[in-house]
């Protein structure tokens, strides 16, 4: 038998592959079962609810998409009360995505968060202006959001880093020293499409999130470097679209991968891949995915 599991800091997956916050929604379960994934991130929550970005929010890039939705979501309480228990039917490893506009909404949050297996702190958001990289490109206040989260809960804390950061590996660190289990390494690039006919910027916030195959080298790379420099566990995001990439980076040190708008193209990719990984490891007469992780890259 082939063991794909992972383990790290508490957190145990089935499998490698964990859902994305923000590319999916409960309805994507009739296509792919949560069940057969190592784990699901939902989408980005804040302490009420938030309308997001006016429309239009995503349009096709070459090779990828670019998004601003601007972090719509129920609010912590509708969380709560309606979609966790339903997230709960699914026997995989539940995440939530949380957000705030200060350090103090960011802490109040995270008392209410329960019954899940982390928290992903979004501080990379490259789409909104009062929350998002605003906390995630200074190290100063990326420890300040870290420890807040920290200091109100129980649960593993993993802090989702932007690539927009000048130097990411004292950002890592620095949410490393505030309290943070595990890094999501990287949120989406930020980048503009203009309308040429009506001469503008496609979305109305000017700003959205560049994600899809075109990223995956920069994502990959910063992947490489904090797993180099930090001693923390690490999930690669960025660019995946099929098992090569996620083998990639696990070479580069990821314990897992975050899987996201390649789904959008392709909504069988996660099965695709978690059976292409299995096949991938017999053919290298592999026993178990963390033997991947022990392959020599120098």
């Amino acid at each position: 038998m082939i063991d794909l599991s992972v383990s790290f800091n508490g957190i145990k997956l089935k499998n490698p592959l964990i859902l994305a916050s923000g590319v999916w929604d409960i309805p994507y379960s009739k296509i792919v079962d949560f069940s057969n994934l190592g784990g699901i991130v939902y989408k980005g929550v804040s302490l009420k609810k938030r309308l997001g970005n006016p429309v239009p929010r995503i349009t096709e890039t070459p090779c990828g998409a670019i998004n601003s939705i601007g972090l719509a979501n129920e609010g912590i309480e509708n969380f709560n009360k309606e979609t966790l228990p339903r997230l709960k039917d699914f026997n995989t490893a539940i995440f939530i995505n949380i957000f705030g506009e200060t350090i103090e909404e960011f802490s109040r949050i995270s008392e209410k968060v329960r019954d899940v297996d982390g928290i992903e702190v979004n501080i990379s958001c490259p789409n909104v202006k009062k929350a998002g990289i605003f906390f995630g490109i200074n190290p100063e206040t990326a420890f300040k959001v870290t420890e807040a989260v920290y200091k109100n809960t129980d649960l593993p804390v993993i802090v989702k880093l932007t690539p927009a950061a000048s130097n990411i590996v004292e950002i890592a660190k620095a949410c490393k020293d505030a309290g943070a289990s595990v890094l999501t390494v990287c949120n989406t690039f930020q980048g503009i499409v203009i309308d040429i006919e009506n001469k503008k910027p496609f979305f109305k916030k000017i700003v959205g999130g560049v994600s899809g195959p075109a990223i995956k080298p920069l994502a990959l790379y910063k992947v490489y470097q904090i797993c180099k420099e930090i001693d923390i566990p690490v999930i690669g995001s960025g660019g995946i679209t099929n098992y090569k990439d996620v083998i990639e980076y696990l070479i580069a040190g990821a314990r897992a991968i975050q899987l996201g708008s390649c789904i959008f193209n392709n909504p069988l990719a996660p099965i695709e891949i978690i059976d292409n990984i299995i096949r991938y490891l017999k053919d290298n007469e592999y026993n178990k995915i963390e033997d991947i992780r022990k392959c020599n890259y120098e």
